[in-house]
């Protein structure tokens, strides 16, 4: 019997600054802190289903260089208890990293980013005849080079890979990366047939649909469902999943359920890196013990809400009982 979550794509070590303000072109702005922290889809996910007690194997595929921070990540992995079979090393690319900036003001955040070795991140990678997990997570679609590419069967190497893992038994997901370029379409579209989740934020499924979802259009159900039901008809098999600072919108073919993010006070945040990874991983744990939906989202949207307390990804989210206290104290936006 299948079990546990295979999570792959960006491995990344994030440079987690934390500045005074966001300075203009040619100005200068303090660097007030800086912390190291795990970074990228996977590494983000797979960590946060370890700090929220996931009871089920946790394991990693993806690519680090042969250096001290791909060294780093592989010893994080196992202190969370992520098994690391198919977490390669290469010496022709270094360890992927990142600067995140985050103003102390607003807890925004800009990225300063290095692929590295993500960049040759391939199909040939993937194996998912060894694996006995039940899911397989990908992300970021958009920021992995060989996975973006076309191949000969029309498939992008991202595709290619998701086909691979459901022929394999596994069910899977995706996660794209905010790309405002003019291939974020042609990229991520060709994916969405070899999904049973995918996970997108209001900017990325209003790019795919065509539907406006940026700012308070993020809480209009009508604008959601139809953004979802495209996104649906275009090949995904289970549920959408869109969500921003308002909440998440689930959505499958038959039924669809909002729920409202915490209501964490703006002065409370520490910083929002890693919090959409946090809301997919709270979803991902209850969808693998089969959990009604509604309960999946509100521990999404609370381990969302929990990784807000701190300026790196995962350091502040807490076990499941600790995120459900949390959204039970704070209560949840209107």
């Amino acid at each position: 019997m299948r079990s546990g979550i295979l999570a792959g794509g960006n491995w990344i070590v994030d440079h987690v600054k934390i500045i005074n303000t966001w300075p203009t072109q040619d100005s200068l702005a303090t660097i007030l802190a800086e912390t190291p922290s795990n970074g990228g889809a996977p590494y983000n996910v797979l960590k946060d289903l370890a700090r929220l007690g996931a009871p089920f194997p946790l394991s990693a595929v993806g690519l680090v260089g042969q250096d001290a921070f791909g060294q780093r990540i592989i010893a994080d992995c196992h202190a969370h208890g992520i098994t690391t079979e198919q977490l390669h090393t290469t010496a022709a690319a270094p360890t992927s990293y990142c600067d995140v900036m985050t103003d102390q003001t607003t807890g925004r955040r800009t990225f300063f980013h290095r692929r590295g070795a993500n960049a040759l991140l391939g199909p040939e990678h993937f194996d998912f005849t060894t694996t006995t997990a039940q899911h397989f997570h990908l992300g970021y679609l958009l920021l992995l080079e060989r996975l973006d590419a076309f191949y000969p069967d029309g498939l992008t190497g991202g595709a290619q890979v998701l086909r691979a893992a459901r022929a394999a038994g596994l069910r899977t997901s995706l996660d794209c990366v905010s790309d405002n370029s003019d291939r974020f379409v042609a990229v991520a579209k060709p994916a969405l047939p070899h999904l049973d989740y995918f996970f997108a934020n209001d900017f990325e499924a209003s790019r795919l649909t065509g539907v406006d979802l940026i700012e308070e259009a993020g809480r209009d159900l009508a604008a959601l469902r139809s953004a979802s039901q495209k996104l649906l008809a275009a090949g995904v098999r289970e549920w959408v999943f869109i969500h921003s600072p308002h909440g998440v919108f689930a959505a499958s073919a038959h039924t669809d359920v909002w729920q409202p993010s915490v209501r964490v006070a703006p002065a409370a945040i520490k910083g929002a890196a890693g919090a959409g990874d946090a809301l997919a991983a709270g979803i991902l744990l209850g969808l693998h013990e089969n959990w009604p939906i509604a309960r999946c989202l509100q521990l999404g949207v609370s381990a969302a809400a929990a990784s807000l307390f701190d300026a790196t990804c995962s350091a502040s989210v807490g076990s499941i009982a600790a995120c459900r206290q949390l959204g039970d104290e704070l209560g949840f936006n209107p």
